[in-house]
C-alpha cells in the first residue's frame, strides 16, 4: 500500500530513541523526510546515520530542548522544508502516586510535556492551513483512558492534551488537516524497563515479577514492538487516512479493558 508520504516532511519530537526514533525511522523508509530533534546531538546524528543508511527518505538533526528552544527548533526545521507532519512526542515524567506527587512537581511538567506541544502546533498550522495537507498526531498512553498505577503525573498532563487534541481537530478538520493521538500500551523500549523497576520498589517485588504480572495483563501476552506501534503512525500520518481526525487510537495488544 502506497501511504503517499514520498516528499513529505515529517518534524518528529523527541527522536532520538524509543518511540520517537522508531516512528522517524518507519517514515523515512516510506519516502517520508524527517527531521528528528532531541537533546542530544550525539544521540541524534547516530539515528540520522542510521536512518539515512536504509531510509528511502532524508533523515535531518536539529538539536534542541523543548522545554526552551522550540522556536529555535522550529526555525531551523523549516529551513529544511515545510512541516506536512508533526509528531508531537514527549519524554515521561518520573513514576508517582496520586498521594505521594508533590504540588511544586506539576508545573515543570506540564512545562516539559504539554506546552511544547501546544506551542509547536501553533507554529506549524499557519504552512499547514496554506498548503491545504497537515498530519498533527500526538504519542501519548493508554493511561488517558485506563490510569496506570504509580503514573498520575503522566496520566493527568497526558490527558490535557486530549481536550486540546480533539478541539483543534475539529477546527481544522475542513482545511485538509487531521489532528489524532496514538495511545501505546506496553511497547519494549528503555521506558518501558525503566517503569517496571520504579513498580518494583514501590510494591516491593521484583522486576520480573513485576514484568510478569504486566505480560498477564496483555492479551496478546507480549510486549509490543517499537515498528509496529511506529507503523500505526506511519498510516495516520498518510493520505490513506485523511478522513480519520479527533481520534484516539490504541495500540496496546488489547491490554485496555474498556470499549
Amino acid at each position: 500500500m502506497d501511504f503517499g508520504l514520498k516528499g513529505k516532511t515529517a518534524l518528529v519530537l523527541s527522536s532520538s530513541q524509543g518511540l520517537g526514533r522508531g516512528v522517524a525511522e518507519s517514515l523515512a523508509a516510506e519516502g517520508a523526510n524527517v527531521i528528528l530533534t532531541a537533546r542530544s546531538a550525539e544521540k541524534l546524528n547516530a539515528a540520522v546515520k542510521a536512518i539515512n543508511a536504509k531510509g528511502a527518505g532524508q533523515a535531518h538533526s536539529v538539536p534542541g530542548d523543548l522545554t526552551r528552544d522550540v522556536d529555535a527548533i522550529c526555525k531551523a526545521a523549516f529551513a529544511i522544508g515545510n512541516i506536512d507532519i508533526l509528531v508531537a512526542n514527549t519524554g515521561g515524567p518520573p513514576a508517582r502516586t496520586a498521594l505521594n506527587a508533590e504540588p511544586e512537581e506539576w508545573i515543570p511538567h506540564f512545562e516539559a510535556m504539554v506546552v511544547p506541544i501546544i506551542r509547536m502546533a501553533g507554529l506549524v498550522l499557519p504552512g499547514m492551513r496554506e498548503r491545504g495537507f497537515g498530519r498533527i498526531i500526538t504519542i501519548s498512553s493508554t493511561s488517558v483512558v485506563q490510569p496506570i498505577p504509580n503514573l498520575v503525573i503522566s496520566t493527568a498532563l497526558r490527558s490535557s492534551i486530549v481536550g486540546w487534541s480533539k478541539t483543534l481537530a475539529l477546527e481544522v478538520a475542513r482545511e485538509g488537516i487531521t489532528v489524532n493521538m496514538v495511545l501505546p500500551g506496553r511497547i519494549h523500549t528503555d521506558r518501558t524497563g525503566e517503569l517496571d523497576i520504579a513498580n518494583a520498589k514501590l510494591q516491593g517485588k521484583t522486576v520480573e515479577q513485576i514484568t510478569q504480572a504486566m505480560l498477564a495483563s496483555i492479551p496478546a501476552n507480549r510486549y509490543g514492538r517499537v515498528e509496529e506501534f511506529a507503523d500505526v503512525v506511519c498510516f495516520l500520518a498518510s493520505q490513506r487516512a485523511s478522513f480519520v481526525t479527533g481520534s484516539m487510537l490504541r495500540v496496546d495488544g488489547g491490554a485496555v479493558r474498556g470499549l
